[in-house]
């Protein structure tokens, strides 16, 4: 969620530009506020962020842009220059009509000049060749390729793919620029461990990015056929209920009754500085979901320093393993309206003094809608601060669970010492329920907020320290900031399959079973609050970009 003081400090391209919520279906705003990361068993001082290390070597601008199907073509817009050298930069439709594919180049990068979007929206469901589609064609003619009938409409989805290859680096142009993959179309950016696809600002290839720059261009949203609540058009009873990406000039609509929806594939991707804000509850963070299915997959991606949620997950049928959220200047993870989530190895640290709760789990308002949200997960590692105090913000709590929402925590750490760890907050006929197995808690003397129809009794009971594994006077012995020591692998794990086929069986509860489980290096970013590795490399920086 967005908050005044937040936006005072931030450079808007303009009020009037295409944008997106980032912050759910409530009315609580969240500053961040707060201090540095734990790093057990003492305080450390607040890091001080650094410039950008010079690389030993440089990159050569390509000598021009490739040719892709689409026949728009990219435009080629000259060289950009920043610490690791020169960038040919080829900058991407606005509406790209037909399935391309973007290759890795050395010395190339893709920009999104302002909103690009991937196809157009076909609609609530598949639609009839040859019916008229009702829904959104925002630029979507004849012109640009798309199949329109006399009157201008679409007839047919569109079923656009952006392929983008590993290693591909693309940026944002402009403060106000997003990837909008509509639905009936899909996004493949599968990179490796080795060559990580990398979403930026332009900022960051200039070498002007800081571990403290947040803000600096949209994100990327994906939008489903999925089943949503809180509608804004339609009604759930009539299975017609659709919802506009809030604060989006132009329509971007999602949702849809098709749980096992694909809207593609990201795995091994970073998320950088991304999320502007266009006005109180109205922002973008680096990745958004909008109704998408299960047919989605979401692997191995990083959120670095978004200015309001790592990411946000509206509705539909979610599965994720592998996220890592750094320096979210509100919420690690948002989840709202209706989803059916589920997520295995979280880890959220936060960036020092910013961040408001590390999960925020509602749709606060709308208590009568179905489906409930029913989220579970399985093996995180959340992290606040060592130093500072009041790091949980508005969300008044490490972990906020409230309105229409069933949350199942199993094999986890809540580390934030100075805070409190969990707030219920009951509203509506059947208010909201927490479940907890092999969760762990260091918080402050008060540890449990209790509003609404819930006293904090009631949440010390929903959790159940002593039984189920649990215990809220945990003292944690996390090394290299995240990764499990002697008193959390003393802890009796739960196998989180037996609660949902997804999960894998682990023996462990945390993000990171050990020093060996390097599940997290080599694709990631480093930042001076949240080193992944122990690399020299300049390039690994979050401030910089590969050299290849």
């Amino acid at each position: 969620m967005a908050n005044y003081s937040r936006i005072s400090k931030m450079l808007l391209a303009s009020c009037g530009c295409a944008a997106l919520a980032a912050c759910g279906a409530d009315d609580i705003a969240s500053p961040g506020t707060g201090g540095d990361v734990i790093i057990n068993p003492s305080p450390t001082p607040t890091p001080t962020p650094t410039p950008t290390p010079t690389p030993a070597t440089t990159v050569t601008a390509a000598a021009g842009c490739p040719t892709i199907a689409d026949p728009q073509g990219l435009a080629d817009e000259g060289t950009i220059s920043g610490p690791t050298g020169s960038w040919r930069v080829c900058t991407l439709p606005s509406n790209i009509a037909k399935s391309i594919t973007l290759p890795k180049v050395t010395g190339l990068v893709y920009q999104m000049k302002g909103r690009v979007d991937v196809g157009c929206d076909g609609g609530f469901s598949v639609p009839t060749t040859g019916a008229p589609i009702t829904s959104s064609t925002v630029g979507c003619t004849a012109a640009k390729g798309f199949a329109v009938n006399g009157s201008g409409q679409l007839t047919a989805d569109t079923n656009v793919t952006l392929t983008i290859e590993a290693g591909v680096i693309l940026f944002g142009g402009t403060g106000t620029s997003w990837l909008a993959v509509n639905r009936g179309n899909k996004i493949s950016a599968t990179g490796t461990a080795a060559k990580p696809i990398i979403f930026t600002s332009r900022d960051n290839i200039l070498g002007l990015s800081t571990d403290a720059s947040i803000g600096q261009w949209g994100g990327v949203v994906l939008m489903g056929r999925g089943v949503v609540t809180d509608c804004t058009t339609g009604s759930i009873a009539g299975n017609s209920c659709e919802r506009q990406t809030e604060g989006a000039a132009d329509p971007a609509v999602f949702g849809g009754i098709d749980g096992t929806y694909n809207a593609g594939t990201m795995k091994y991707v970073q998320i950088r500085y991304s999320g502007y804000v266009l006005g109180a509850n109205t922002e973008l963070q680096a990745l958004t979901t909008e109704g998408i299915g299960s047919g989605t997959t979401l692997d191995y991606i990083q959120s670095f320093n978004s200015s309001d949620d790592g990411a946000e997950f509206f509705g539909g049928t979610v599965r994720m393993k592998h996220y890592i959220a750094t320096g979210a200047d509100d919420d690690s993870l948002d989840a709202d309206t209706g989803i059916n989530g589920r997520f295995q190895y979280v880890l959220s640290i936060q960036r020092p003094g910013a961040g408001d709760a590390l999960f925020e789990i509602d749709s606060n308002g709308f208590e009568a809608d179905t489906p409930r949200q029913n989220l579970m997960v399985a093996n995180f590692t959340a992290i606040q601060s060592q130093v500072s105090s009041n790091n949980e913000s508005s969300d008044q709590a490490a972990g906020l669970f409230r309105g229409n929402s069933d949350t199942t925590l199993i094999n986890g750490i809540f580390a934030t010492p100075n805070n409190e760890c969990i707030r219920l907050n009951g509203s509506g006929t059947t208010p909201a329920t927490l479940t907890a197995r092999s969760v762990v808690l260091q918080c402050n003397a008060t540890k449990y907020i209790g509003t609404g129809s819930i006293t904090a009794a009631q949440v010390a009971t929903a959790f159940g320290t002593g039984a189920n594994n649990n215990n809220d006077a945990f003292t944690p012995s996390l090394t290299s900031i995240f990764i499990n020591g002697a008193t959390e692998t003393a802890v009796v794990a739960t196998d989180a399959k037996t609660l949902d086929a997804f999960f894998d069986t682990t023996t462990y509860i945390g993000a990171v079973k050990d020093a060996a489980d390097a599940w997290y290096k080599g694709w990631t970013c480093n930042s001076s609050y949240a080193p992944f590795d122990t690399t020299t490399d300049a390039n690994r920086a979050c401030t910089s970009l590969p050299i290849t």
